[in-house]
C-alpha cells in the first residue's frame, strides 16, 4: 500500500503563502486521483483539493482561487500551493488517494498574526 510523507507546513501570517509537498513511497503514475485533505481542531477531516491523472482539478469552495494542486508523476510527488492564507485555513494537512488509503502524519499549517 502506498504511503505518503507530507512537508512544507509552518506558521504564516494572514495573506501569506506556503507550498506543501507530498512524497509517495512508490509511483503515483497509476493512481487516478490524488487529493489534499485537512483537519482543523474539533472538526472532521475534509477534502480540500484533488487532481486527476489527466490534470483535471477540483477544489473546495473555501479555497477556490487561492489554492492550486499539482502532481509530478516523475517525482512521485503532489503539491499544494496555498496563497492568501486565512486563519480558518489553520489545520493539519494530509495527502492521500481518493478514495483514501492509509494516512500519513500530515503537516501543520498555522495562519496567525
Amino acid at each position: 500500500q502506498v504511503q505518503f510523507v507530507e512537508s512544507g507546513g509552518g506558521l504564516v501570517q494572514p495573506g501569506g503563502s506556503l507550498r506543501l509537498s507530498c512524497a509517495a513511497s512508490r509511483s503515483i503514475f497509476s493512481i487516478t486521483v490524488m487529493g489534499w485533505y485537512r483537519q482543523a481542531p474539533g472538526k472532521q477531516r475534509e477534502l480540500v483539493a484533488r487532481i486527476f491523472s489527466g490534470g483535471i482539478t477540483n477544489y473546495a469552495d473555501s479555497v477556490k482561487g487561492r489554492f492550486t494542486i499539482s502532481r509530478d508523476n516523475s517525482r512521485n510527488t503532489v503539491y499544494l500551493q496555498m496563497n492568501n492564507l486565512k486563519p480558518e485555513d489553520t489545520a493539519v494537512y494530509y495527502c492521500n488517494t481518493d478514495p483514501v488509503g492509509a494516512w500519513g502524519q500530515g503537516t501543520q499549517v498555522t495562519v496567525s498574526s
